[in-house]
Protein backbone atom coordinates (compact mmCIF):
# COMPACT_ATOMS: atom_id res chain seq x y z
CA UNK A 1 0.00 0.00 0.00
CA UNK A 2 1.45 2.99 -0.77
CA UNK A 3 1.25 5.67 1.15
CA UNK A 4 1.24 9.65 -0.07
CA UNK A 5 2.61 12.43 2.19
CA UNK A 6 1.26 15.54 1.87
CA UNK A 7 3.32 18.87 3.10
CA UNK A 8 1.51 21.32 4.05
CA UNK A 9 1.99 24.46 2.21
CA UNK A 10 4.80 26.68 4.27
CA UNK A 11 3.49 29.77 5.35
CA UNK A 12 3.76 32.99 3.61
CA UNK A 13 5.77 35.36 6.00
CA UNK A 14 5.23 39.43 5.01
CA UNK A 15 6.92 41.97 6.09
CA UNK A 16 5.62 45.72 6.62
CA UNK A 17 7.67 48.34 4.89
CA UNK A 18 8.10 51.51 6.60
CA UNK A 19 5.50 53.32 4.58
CA UNK A 20 3.20 50.53 5.21
CA UNK A 21 3.14 50.64 8.63
CA UNK A 22 0.48 52.65 11.04
CA UNK A 23 1.61 55.57 12.86
CA UNK A 24 0.63 54.37 16.23
CA UNK A 25 0.28 56.71 19.33
CA UNK A 26 -0.76 59.58 17.01
CA UNK A 27 -4.20 59.95 15.01
CA UNK A 28 -4.66 61.45 11.98
CA UNK A 29 -3.66 64.86 11.39
CA UNK A 30 -6.14 67.19 10.37
CA UNK A 31 -5.57 69.60 7.13
CA UNK A 32 -3.45 72.91 8.07
CA UNK A 33 -2.27 71.78 11.33
CA UNK A 34 1.44 71.57 12.24
CA UNK A 35 2.80 69.02 14.59
CA UNK A 36 -0.38 67.20 14.82
CA UNK A 37 -2.32 70.34 17.18
CA UNK A 38 -5.36 71.38 16.24
CA UNK A 39 -5.85 74.89 14.71
CA UNK A 40 -5.72 77.74 16.68
CA UNK A 41 -9.03 79.52 17.33
CA UNK A 42 -9.52 83.34 16.54
CA UNK A 43 -10.58 85.89 18.75
CA UNK A 44 -8.08 85.77 21.18
CA UNK A 45 -9.31 84.81 25.03
CA UNK A 46 -12.98 83.74 25.82
CA UNK A 47 -12.63 86.09 28.48
CA UNK A 48 -11.24 89.12 27.19
CA UNK A 49 -13.05 92.20 27.02
CA UNK A 50 -13.55 94.37 24.49
CA UNK A 51 -11.44 97.83 25.04
CA UNK A 52 -13.28 100.95 24.71
CA UNK A 53 -11.29 103.99 22.75
CA UNK A 54 -11.69 107.37 24.61
CA UNK A 55 -11.52 110.42 23.62
CA UNK A 56 -8.52 112.09 21.30
CA UNK A 57 -6.83 114.20 23.00
CA UNK A 58 -4.05 116.37 21.66
CA UNK A 59 -0.89 116.41 23.46
CA UNK A 60 1.72 119.43 23.22
CA UNK A 61 5.39 119.90 24.55
CA UNK A 62 5.66 123.67 25.49
CA UNK A 63 8.72 123.72 27.25
CA UNK A 64 11.48 121.19 27.66
CA UNK A 65 14.39 123.29 30.87
CA UNK A 66 17.43 121.19 31.54
CA UNK A 67 18.76 121.73 35.32
CA UNK A 68 22.55 120.95 36.38
CA UNK A 69 23.39 120.32 39.54
CA UNK A 70 27.21 120.27 40.46
CA UNK A 71 28.11 117.35 42.80
CA UNK A 72 31.46 115.55 43.57
CA UNK A 73 32.14 113.31 40.46
CA UNK A 74 30.46 115.88 37.88
CA UNK A 75 26.73 117.05 37.15
CA UNK A 76 23.48 115.58 37.52
CA UNK A 77 21.14 116.68 35.02
CA UNK A 78 17.50 116.95 35.49
CA UNK A 79 14.60 117.72 33.38
CA UNK A 80 11.38 119.28 33.85
CA UNK A 81 8.42 119.99 30.87
CA UNK A 82 5.86 121.94 30.70
CA UNK A 83 2.66 119.73 28.59
CA UNK A 84 -0.82 121.25 27.25
CA UNK A 85 -3.55 118.47 26.52
CA UNK A 86 -6.71 119.04 25.11
CA UNK A 87 -9.87 117.34 23.21
CA UNK A 88 -10.03 120.35 20.68
CA UNK A 89 -13.65 120.45 22.19
CA UNK A 90 -13.66 123.30 24.87
CA UNK A 91 -11.68 121.20 27.34
CA UNK A 92 -8.11 121.65 28.00
CA UNK A 93 -5.41 121.06 30.39
CA UNK A 94 -1.86 121.88 31.76
CA UNK A 95 0.78 119.83 33.55
CA UNK A 96 4.61 120.62 34.60
CA UNK A 97 6.62 117.26 34.91
CA UNK A 98 10.17 117.12 36.52
CA UNK A 99 12.26 113.71 36.07
CA UNK A 100 15.49 112.76 35.66
CA UNK A 101 15.15 111.67 32.53
CA UNK A 102 13.07 114.03 29.03
CA UNK A 103 10.49 111.06 28.31
CA UNK A 104 9.54 110.97 32.11
CA UNK A 105 9.00 114.28 32.51
CA UNK A 106 6.68 114.77 29.53
CA UNK A 107 5.08 111.40 30.81
CA UNK A 108 4.46 113.00 34.31
CA UNK A 109 3.56 116.32 32.96
CA UNK A 110 1.08 115.06 30.13
CA UNK A 111 -0.78 112.82 33.33
CA UNK A 112 -0.88 115.99 35.43
CA UNK A 113 -2.19 117.66 32.33
CA UNK A 114 -5.21 115.24 31.82
CA UNK A 115 -6.11 115.55 35.14
CA UNK A 116 -6.20 119.44 35.65
CA UNK A 117 -8.13 119.13 31.94
CA UNK A 118 -11.04 121.94 32.27
CA UNK A 119 -14.27 123.50 30.27
CA UNK A 120 -13.63 126.61 28.43
CA UNK A 121 -16.19 128.36 26.47
CA UNK A 122 -15.79 128.11 22.21
CA UNK A 123 -18.26 130.01 20.41
CA UNK A 124 -17.75 129.25 16.32
CA UNK A 125 -14.64 128.18 16.77
CA UNK A 126 -13.63 131.76 18.44
CA UNK A 127 -14.15 133.18 21.63
CA UNK A 128 -17.49 135.18 22.64
CA UNK A 129 -15.35 138.55 23.29
CA UNK A 130 -12.11 140.41 24.00
CA UNK A 131 -10.40 138.73 27.30
CA UNK A 132 -7.32 140.47 29.13
CA UNK A 133 -5.07 138.46 31.97
CA UNK A 134 -2.65 138.43 33.86
CA UNK A 135 -0.15 135.89 35.55
CA UNK A 136 2.85 136.72 37.53
CA UNK A 137 4.75 139.32 34.67
CA UNK A 138 2.58 137.88 31.72
CA UNK A 139 0.40 139.82 29.90
CA UNK A 140 -1.87 138.09 27.50
CA UNK A 141 -5.20 140.07 25.29
CA UNK A 142 -7.12 137.87 23.47
CA UNK A 143 -9.78 139.31 20.85
CA UNK A 144 -12.10 136.97 19.08
CA UNK A 145 -11.84 136.98 14.74
CA UNK A 146 -13.88 135.80 11.99
CA UNK A 147 -14.06 132.81 9.66
CA UNK A 148 -10.49 132.33 8.02
CA UNK A 149 -8.23 134.81 10.40
CA UNK A 150 -6.35 131.33 11.64
CA UNK A 151 -4.97 131.60 14.96
CA UNK A 152 -2.56 134.89 15.18
CA UNK A 153 -0.86 133.80 18.40
CA UNK A 154 2.59 132.97 19.37
CA UNK A 155 4.00 129.42 20.34
CA UNK A 156 3.02 129.02 23.62
CA UNK A 157 -0.25 130.71 23.50
CA UNK A 158 -1.27 128.95 20.37
CA UNK A 159 -0.71 125.22 22.58
CA UNK A 160 -3.31 125.91 24.89
CA UNK A 161 -6.02 127.50 21.92
CA UNK A 162 -5.48 124.91 19.86
CA UNK A 163 -5.86 122.51 22.33
CA UNK A 164 -9.03 124.10 23.80
CA UNK A 165 -10.26 124.01 19.72
CA UNK A 166 -10.37 127.70 19.10
CA UNK A 167 -9.36 128.10 15.24
CA UNK A 168 -9.85 132.25 14.83
CA UNK A 169 -8.37 134.46 17.16
CA UNK A 170 -6.21 137.32 17.50
CA UNK A 171 -3.93 137.16 20.78
CA UNK A 172 -0.68 139.05 22.01
CA UNK A 173 1.22 138.65 24.75
CA UNK A 174 2.52 142.33 26.44
CA UNK A 175 4.57 140.78 29.39
CA UNK A 176 7.05 138.18 30.17
CA UNK A 177 7.96 135.36 28.22
CA UNK A 178 8.05 132.81 30.79
CA UNK A 179 6.77 129.72 29.24
CA UNK A 180 5.07 128.79 32.63
CA UNK A 181 3.46 131.99 33.13
CA UNK A 182 2.68 132.52 29.68
CA UNK A 183 0.49 128.99 29.37
CA UNK A 184 -1.39 129.77 32.96
CA UNK A 185 -2.16 133.20 31.97
CA UNK A 186 -3.99 131.75 28.58
CA UNK A 187 -5.70 129.33 31.02
CA UNK A 188 -6.66 131.87 33.83
CA UNK A 189 -8.17 134.04 30.44
CA UNK A 190 -9.89 130.97 28.45
CA UNK A 191 -11.86 130.52 32.17
CA UNK A 192 -12.79 134.09 32.76
CA UNK A 193 -15.07 134.20 29.70
CA UNK A 194 -18.74 134.14 29.63
CA UNK A 195 -21.02 134.09 27.00
CA UNK A 196 -24.34 136.36 26.75
CA UNK A 197 -27.10 133.61 27.92
CA UNK A 198 -24.86 132.95 30.66
CA UNK A 199 -24.52 136.66 31.77
CA UNK A 200 -27.88 136.76 31.18
CA UNK A 201 -28.97 134.50 33.69
CA UNK A 202 -26.86 135.43 36.21
CA UNK A 203 -28.66 138.65 36.21
CA UNK A 204 -31.70 137.21 36.46
CA UNK A 205 -33.57 137.77 32.26
CA UNK A 206 -33.96 136.07 29.93
CA UNK A 207 -32.71 136.64 25.96
CA UNK A 208 -35.69 137.71 25.23
CA UNK A 209 -36.23 140.70 28.23
CA UNK A 210 -32.64 141.77 27.11
CA UNK A 211 -33.97 142.46 23.51
CA UNK A 212 -37.01 144.84 24.16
Amino acid sequence: MNTEETKAPAEETTQETPAQQPQRGRGPRREGSRGGRAPRREGGRRNEAPVEEGPQLMEKVVYVNRCAKVVKGGRRFSFSALIVVGDQKGKVGYGFGKANEVSDAIRKGTDAAKRAMKKVVVVNDTIPHEVYSEFGGAKIVLKPATAGTGLVAGAKVRAVLEAAGVNNIIAKSLGSSNAANVVKATMQAMLSMRTADQILSARGKKKKDAAI
